[in-house]
């Protein structure tokens, strides 16, 4: 698939998003803590060369390094809804992986016009776990402090399938791309932050993607802490992988996409 790169201004400088295809609704995907555009190079690979589709590092992270803070749920949703604005003239579907699964919650709250389908793929839930204690979050804050830091909760907690030496290698260079506020606003506050009121607020379907042997948001989290605030929500789980799916199995991720946007294709 050929991308072409728009430069869109956002509050404190501009963020660098990459589009390809025509065939809608546009596919715009929000990418993990620890990720990048790339985070979505196999999915978007694994679709047809004509399906519209929408990328970006979001803010404090890779290419978007740079832009300043603050770098909360609320103004990474503000960015996304500012990308959607500019980028997208028709029917959009939301793809969030992760903490992009919780912004892209916030954003579809908002009822967006011309958004018809949100995806969450091992999103965060709305309420957080039992298990997102302080002594947690704060071991979390520190899983990005060093290439071994990296490599190890990669290996060990984000993935049940091994990954491509390629994608492997991306995921770490992604995982260091970002500054110190950026890294650590997730862990120490993100993560924790109830939006189930703005949960309740979704209209549109939502489908849920989980791996079956996700360490982070197993599907027994997804069914405790999501399911009941967006209850028109339908979860499917995907055999043998953990919690980067896009990584784990894009293929299976991008069939999934197919299968449900057959009812709303334009």
């Amino acid at each position: 698939m050929t991308e072409t790169t728009m430069r869109v201004p956002v509050a404190g400088g501009a963020l660098d998003v990459r589009g390809g295809g025509r065939t809608g609704p546009t596919l715009v995907f929000v990418h993990y803590w620890g990720g990048s555009a790339d985070t979505w190079n196999g999915v978007v690979g694994h679709l047809p060369p004509e399906q519209a589709t929408l990328r970006f590092d979001q803010r404090g992270w890779g290419t978007s390094r740079s832009l300043p803070g603050p770098y909360h749920l609320d103004q990474l949703a503000d960015d996304l809804a500012t990308v959607v604005d500019a980028c997208v003239p028709g029917p959009f579907v939301l793809v969030g992986h992760s903490m992009g699964g919780k912004v892209s919650q916030l954003l579809a709250a908002r009822r967006p016009a011309h958004l018809t389908r949100l995806v969450l793929v091992a999103p965060a839930p709305p309420q957080p776990p039992a298990t997102v204690t302080e002594e947690y979050r704060q071991g979390l804050s520190h899983a990005y402090d060093a290439p071994e830091t990296v490599q190890y909760v990669l290996d060990h907690v984000l993935t049940a399938a091994p990954l491509a030496e390629a994608v492997r290698t991306t995921a770490i260079r992604d995982s260091l791309a970002a500054g110190a506020e950026a890294r650590q606003e997730w862990p120490l506050r993100g993560i924790a932050q109830d939006i189930t009121p703005a949960a309740r607020d979704i209209e549109v379907p939502v489908t849920v993607l989980a791996g079956e042997n996700d360490a982070v948001e197993p599907p027994s989290v997804l069914r405790e802490c999501l399911l009941p605030h967006i209850p028109h929500a339908t979860l499917t789980t995907i055999p043998g992988v953990g919690h980067l799916l896009p990584a784990e199995a894009p293929g299976a991720v991008a069939a999934a996409l197919g299968d449900f946007l057959t009812p709303v294709r334009y």
